[in-house]
């Protein structure tokens, strides 16, 4: 099974949100569109800005979403997503996944 770290972008609250699954265009309806109350649900509507291919496993995949919420860092993330960073360290494994924008 694949899985994929992405981060969707909040613009009606300025904020970032990291998450990790096996079918991004699924979770990303589920943050924009699902009623339930939810952390993602009170800052919508959600963009995504980036989609990140984890080689490995679920536990793999789980650890880099730990890894960079742990940052606290808006900037950090922003880093993240521009497409002309080199990733290194603990993200160096990533593989950037082109994605379709509105």
């Amino acid at each position: 099974m694949i899985f994929y770290i992405y981060i969707l972008f909040s613009e009606s609250s300025g904020i970032y949100y990291v998450g990790y699954t096996t079918d991004v265009s699924r979770r990303f309806l589920q943050h924009n569109e699902f009623s339930e109350t939810s952390f993602t649900s009170k800052h919508r509507p959600w963009k995504l800005m980036a989609a990140f291919e984890v080689p490995g496993n679920e536990s793999d995949a789980m650890k880099i979403e730990r890894f960079i919420k742990k940052q606290k860092s808006s900037k950090f993330i922003r880093k993240i997503i521009d497409a002309n960073t080199e990733l290194t360290g603990v993200l160096a494994q990533l593989v950037r996944v082109p994605i379709v924008r509105d």
